[in-house]
């Protein structure tokens, strides 16, 4: 059985980590629409269970620190969201052996960056390589 759980978790990991990043040092309301789209709750008003994974990687990703807080919208967000530190260094730190000498330095020094490639990740539409590259931040922060 595949665990398509696991491929769902990357691909949010990866969308909140680079939301994060495009809007730091800025604390924003980070909602789960906004990352996997919208998604209907039951007749009872049970949020979906994709949208329920998808805010419990934000919540695993301010308990292994990589994100801060300040409070959740009911399961829909959180409040006052940014990277901590560690994480915003893990994402703008640009990897020399990364850069492209035929590039200007600081459009290479950007493009080496972590971040950079989870957002060619994302928008390369590969599990694969997104898994690849969230799992990276996991190596590198460990």
């Amino acid at each position: 059985m595949a665990d398509l759980h696991i491929e769902d978790f990357h691909q949010d990991v990866a969308r909140i980590l680079v939301a994060l990043y495009n809007r730091f040092p800025q604390p924003a309301a980070l909602f789960v629409s906004d990352l996997i789209g919208e998604h209907e709750p039951d007749a009872f008003g049970v949020p979906a269970p994709r949208q329920l994974a998808c805010f419990s990687a934000m919540l695993w990703l301010a308990d292994e620190g990589f994100l801060r807080y300040g409070d959740t919208i009911r399961q829909e967000a959180i409040d006052q969201a940014c990277l901590s530190e560690r994480a915003f260094v893990l994402l703008s730190r640009a990897e020399p052996g990364e850069r492209d000498p035929a590039l200007p330095a600081s459009i290479a020094r950007q493009r080496a960056t972590l971040a950079q490639q989870l957002r060619d990740a994302i928008n390369s539409g590969s599990s694969s390589l997104v898994y690849e590259t969230v799992q990276r931040c996991f190596i590198r922060n460990s």
